[in-house]
């Protein structure tokens, strides 16, 4: 979980538009970011395995 600081920094708006910091919404996590979620890569998982977002299921073969 990052920092409330770091989390209201990156909701700051930037000096120059290359930047801008995309965070999960829910943890602040800035790597592994999903921009049409708007989730990052751990919280997608859980997030899907609950059947939360739309469309999104668990691939099987």
């Amino acid at each position: 979980m990052a920092k409330k600081s770091v989390i209201a920094r990156s909701k700051k708006e930037p000096k120059y538009k290359s930047r801008i910091v995309r965070r999960c919404f829910r943890c602040g996590r800035a790597r592994g970011y999903m921009r049409e979620f708007n989730v990052c890569r751990i919280c997608f998982r859980e997030l899907a395995s609950d059947g939360r977002i739309p469309g999104i299921k668990k691939s099987s073969w």
